[in-house]
């Protein structure tokens, strides 16, 4: 009878061999090497017995639901390494878009264009849907999607892409559009829609910084 001596390093590579090709046979092939697969970002996502209280609650607070798009497999995951800004952005974030009195279909059309902007995939793919659910229409999701003429939209929709398009890009809103906004939506909803603004530009800094991918398989749904 013969036997085969396997040395203990050898025994420890085989032992791990099967965990190891497992992982790599999970990776979706679209995900770049430092990509963490349980969390679909650049870090592992953290385990609820690794946060404080404060983070245990953002941890809950991230449960997929009425008020969580995407659950802890997005922006939410990612702030949970911070736990006192995952707390407040969280409540910002739930105070514009559920609290402040706006629009939901404006409020999501605000969300689109300002990921647009960035050309942020994540952003996107996890608003567009509920833009439609709360009504609104393809024609203005499109003139966002497609960075077409605002002309043909209603006066408010127009106006808060135009918005968009000359902070992000001028970095200024003219006195015109200024006016106009002022007129249509007066002063406290447009503190509410420029900080609505600037918290989705904020999410798309953290997607981009940490590369949130989209779910496996999943196509860009952006040009």
């Amino acid at each position: 009878m013969k036997f085969l001596f396997v040395s203990g390093a050898a025994l420890a590579f085989l032992s791990s061999a099967p965990f190891v090709f497992a992982q790599q046979a999970s990776r979706p092939a679209n995900y770049p090497a430092d990509i963490s697969t349980d969390s679909g970002f650049r870090l592992p996502l953290l385990k609820r017995d690794q946060l404080d209280d404060l983070g245990k609650k953002a941890y809950d607070d991230a449960a997929p639901g009425e008020r969580s798009i995407a659950g802890l497999r997005g922006p939410l995951g990612i702030r949970l390494y911070s736990p006192h800004v995952a707390d407040l952005t969280n409540a910002l974030s739930r105070y514009l878009r559920y609290d402040a009195g706006l629009d939901p279909a404006l409020r999501e059309l605000i969300i689109l264009a300002t990921g647009r902007e960035f050309g942020n995939q994540f952003e996107w793919a996890a608003h567009e849907p509920v833009a439609r659910k709360e009504g609104l229409s393809q024609a203005a999701i499109d003139v966002v999607k497609f960075q077409k003429s605002t002309s043909d939209l209603p006066e408010k929709q127009a106006l808060v892409i135009e918005w968009a398009r000359q902070i992000f890009r001028q970095h200024k809103l003219s006195s015109d559009t200024f006016a106009a906004a002022r007129k249509a939506f007066g002063e406290r909803d447009m503190v509410n829609i420029a900080a609505l603004m600037g918290a989705y530009a904020s999410t798309a800094i953290l997607l981009e910084t940490f590369d949130m991918q989209l779910e496996p398989g999943q196509a860009p749904p952006l040009p």
